[in-house]
């Protein structure tokens, strides 16, 4: 049996992983090994980049300034999130304002000194993205239109940094990053549509709160079909693979998400709509294994 003491201390943790989404950044580090491995850095044999540690230590400066970006935001949204996720707020709130804002600041120092490691712009990068991150939570989170598109762009900043680390130039590259791009965008605003109880009440001036429910599913329906472009790119001018059968079931899931989307008025649909689009991503995490199975079995074996 677990001490009163040890349970306090135990539900500390899981208070303050909750907080920095451990479950998210642990996806993102897989999403930037897999990404390297197969996509950015195809050329160059497994163990190579596995035991990079100049890798390592961009992947980690990334999940560090990621999850005190997560921690940030958690500040300044903490009034909002008693509203939108009150079982959620709940646990946040078992880890103090202050020890939250001393853990952020460490973190990003830590994160400094790991890319520090790699180069100084690499510095000077990481610099960049957590001040951009603090003034997306602080300021542009709450404007429409730029909160949504900063949002989308500080998501898919820490496969930049690997882009540049490698600097693979290749067009397939390039669309893969605005197929996610695309996704990443739709579950912005799709949150937006999730959370505008909150957002209103608490006078974040958000796609919804500003042009209306009606407005932000016009938007949705918008991004849906130009996620098509990138998806038939993908198909029909590079070699994917096996990634085809992931691409088509996106296809589906988008035609999913549109029907429900129009039929969609309390919250709990939209937040069906939400893990659709999460579930979009993640799983495209691991399907990016399947460009070409011969060659990631023989890259092992």
């Amino acid at each position: 049996m677990l001490s009163r003491k040890q349970k306090h201390v135990l539900l500390k943790f899981f208070s303050m992983f909750s907080v920095v989404r451990g479950y998210n950044i642990l996806i993102i580090v897989i999403a930037q090994y897999v990404a390297s491995i197969y996509i950015l850095a195809h050329d160059k044999p497994v163990r190579q980049v596995v035991f990079d540690l100049n890798l390592l230590m961009l992947v980690l400066a990334s999940s560090v300034v990621i999850a005190g970006g997560y921690i940030i935001n958690n500040f300044y949204d903490s009034e909002k999130d008693l509203i939108n996720r009150p079982y959620k707020s709940k646990l946040d709130r078992l880890v103090s304002q202050n020890t939250k804002l001393s853990f952020y600041f460490v973190l990003n120092f830590v994160a400094v000194v790991m890319s520090s490691y790699v180069s100084f712009k690499a510095v000077i990068f990481f610099s960049i993205y957590i001040f951009a991150i603090w003034f997306y939570s602080h300021k542009l989170k709450k404007m429409p239109f730029v909160g949504n598109l900063t949002s989308a762009i500080l998501t898919i900043t820490p496969f930049f940094a690997i882009f540049m680390y490698y600097k693979n130039f290749e067009t397939v590259i390039f669309v893969h990053a605005v197929f996610l791009f695309l996704i990443v965008s739709m579950r912005e605003l799709t949150k937006d549509l999730e959370n505008i109880k909150g957002d209103l009440l608490q006078n974040y001036k958000t796609i919804p709160v500003v042009y209306g429910e009606i407005m932000s599913k016009r938007m949705l329906t918008l991004l849906a079909i130009l996620t098509l472009i990138p998806v038939y790119l993908l198909l029909y001018n590079f070699k994917v693979g096996y990634m085809y059968l992931y691409f088509y079931l996106c296809v589906f899931l988008l035609l999913v998400f549109l029907v429900l989307l129009w039929n969609s008025k309390t919250k709990k649909h939209y937040l069906i709509l939400h893990n659709i689009l999460k579930f979009i991503i993640v799983t495209g995490v691991f399907c990016i294994l399947l460009i070409d199975v011969n060659v990631v079995l023989n890259r092992f074996l």
